[in-house]
């Protein structure tokens, strides 16, 4: 059991200055830096690469592979850890040896930084509670509505008792949304929680990547219309409703062709159960850019996404976008710009998309609404919000009082 929250203490060893402008050195704990892409740590290396560019030297502790996805940011140390049963392309640390602690004390953060909930978050703040280190911890996706995919529903309440205790024992909480602020607020957190946003790359999202011989090169004729899935191949993002969404328009007499962009176990099944379905694997670049600006509608029926970056990027790319009704999708979709339907509705979830899929003037006008709403979001922005977490949390100890999170209504991307 963890301890209660205790204010910080700087040790008398590490004299720091009177006010912080930005940390010296950052100690950040993940349970996938980068030996697998995906949209967590897509966000991790971009504030990574931001504050180093801002003078703030950057320790990253992760598990890693001899195959990585993508050449990391920062410094990146490999933790312990064990391949997971049933989902074997993801890893879980094991915690911190002590080579891997003495590493971390030797490196003297200023802040450390857990953005999983696994052992080696949880040995990340209890080794920083010893060095007296403020804990800044952030959420990334919600872990406690996995086990309803993986016929383990009966852990949900242990597992939220698990989050509950580690954020807990976190001086600050850092999460995507307004709305999931406010759901931290009710639950105590409003004196600790701050928002960390989201940006796309709307130079490699956009419109103007869409291309007709690329929609036929892979079987699509020119008025098809094209309604798109990209992420991870896995249960929790909803590929099995997504299938049922596509079969259910497909037999209703509306002609749809389905695009699915990513790659992951579900990628077998998926092939079968879609038999008319066009799969590219997993894309980067310029590739999945014009892959995804090729779709006419983009669905994501996933209910674990704390911020949902795809849909971002569907929005950059002119797509509109029909999305579960879940804090995500609400921050992300204003009126206009896409569609919702109401957890487990998959009545509701079949009329949006049959609903675009007819009406190709409100996709038209949707496309553009889409587009401009996806300007208010950069990395920078995003990663500011962090930088000004950090520097605020440090400044505590100077008098200096950290803003709550909850009266923040506004968009996250501001």
């Amino acid at each position: 059991m963890f301890d209660t929250l205790r204010p910080f203490r700087r040790p008398a060893t590490l004299s720091a200055p009177a006010i912080f402008d930005v940390p010296r050195r950052v100690a950040l704990f993940s349970g996938n830096y980068n030996y697998l892409r995906d949209g967590a740590n897509q966000a991790l290396n971009r504030l990574v690469a931001y504050l180093e560019c801002r003078g703030t030297d950057v320790r990253v502790y992760s598990p890693t592979s001899d195959t990585p996805a993508f050449e990391p940011a920062g410094t990146l140390v490999s933790v312990p850890s064990v391949r997971i049963p049933g989902r074997g392309e993801y890893r879980l640390g094991l915690g911190l040896s002590a080579e891997l602690r003495r590493d971390v004390q030797a490196f003297r953060p200023d802040i450390v930084h857990v953005s999983a909930p696994d052992w080696t978050g949880v040995a990340a703040q209890r080794l920083a509670r010893t060095i007296d280190v403020p804990v800044v911890a952030s959420l990334h996706t919600r872990f406690e509505t996995y086990a309803q995919f993986y016929g383990a529903g009966l852990i949900r309440p242990a597992m939220e008792r698990h989050l509950d205790r580690f954020y807990r024992s976190s001086d600050m909480i850092l999460v995507p949304t307004a709305p999931i602020a406010d759901e931290f607020a009710e639950q105590g957190f409003a004196d600790r929680t701050r928002l960390w946003g989201r940006g796309v790359d709307r130079d490699q999202f956009s419109g103007r990547h869409r291309n007709l011989a690329w929609r036929r090169s892979h079987g699509f004729q020119d008025d098809d219309v094209v309604v798109l899935f990209f992420g991870r191949l896995v249960r929790e993002k909803g590929t099995a409703l997504f299938a049922d969404i596509v079969d259910r328009i497909t037999t209703s007499g509306v002609a749809i062709r389905p695009l699915i962009v990513g790659d992951g176990p579900e990628r077998r099944w998926l092939a079968k159960r879609l038999a008319n379905a066009r799969l590219t694997g997993s894309l980067s670049g310029d590739e999945l850019g014009r892959a995804v600006a090729s779709a006419d509608i983009f669905v994501n029926p996933s209910i674990t996404e704390a911020f949902g970056n795809v849909t971002l990027e569907a929005m950059a790319s002119g797509l509109p976008s029909v999305c579960v009704d879940i804090p995500s999708g609400r921050n992300l979709l204003r009126k206009g710009t896409g569609m919702f339907y109401a957890p487990d509705d998959i009545d509701g979830a079949v009329a949006a998309v049959r609903r675009l899929a007819v009406f190709s003037d409100l996709r038209s006008t949707m496309t553009r609404a889409a587009r401009a709403a996806s300007e208010e979001y950069s990395w920078d922005k995003a990663s500011k919000m962090v930088m000004d977490a950090y520097r605020a949390l440090l400044n505590q100890e100077h008098g200096e009082t950290v803003p709550t999170a909850r009266p923040l209504t506004r968009s996250i991307s501001g």
